[in-house]
């Protein structure tokens, strides 16, 4: 069977797509409720997976992993490397499960003297709950778990 044609930004609700092998967040725009679009959006999805319609593109995976081994080499070297990897491993252990489970995703951008940098992806962009979840719970384990750092900011991705 040959997969339909399937574009979520053809859908005039949809402002924004973010896609994990887990979930999919979509953005609606603010004129429209959920309870009119959910169940549309939900059949639009089900349909194209069920007709074989192509998620990510074959060496999708590979040069995804590429880009992070060369992000991650050039980013962890010396005292602040060391610090930059605990970081990154308290994100990517403790962090980044609770933050999928709400259809987010953070991802650790970088550290530079005492502020760690983070890009919020999903239903975490511009949520306006990100920010307490930033300063009030990844802000404070890190202080506590890493004494180096001082913030955490959050960075446009």
């Amino acid at each position: 069977m040959v997969a339909t044609c399937f574009h979520l930004f053809d859908q005039p609700f949809v402002k924004g797509v973010y896609m994990t092998n887990n979930f999919v967040s979509i953005t609606k725009e603010f004129n429209y409720e959920w309870a009119d679009i959910m169940l549309k959006l939900k059949d639009l999805i089900k349909k194209y997976v069920e007709d074989g319609g192509e998620i990510m593109k074959e060496g999708y995976a590979e040069a995804m992993q590429a880009l992070e081994a060369e992000h991650t080499s050039k980013q962890f070297s010396g005292e602040d490397g060391e610090i930059a990897q605990r970081i990154k491993e308290l994100i990517d252990t403790y962090v980044k499960p609770a933050v999928e489970m709400d259809g987010g995703n953070i991802e650790f951008k970088s550290y530079d003297k005492g502020t760690v940098y983070v890009i919020m992806q999903g239903s975490c962009s511009g949520c306006p709950s990100s920010t307490v979840t930033l300063k009030s719970g990844i802000e404070g384990m890190l202080k506590r778990m890493v004494p180096e750092v001082q913030e955490v900011v959050q960075e446009m991705g």
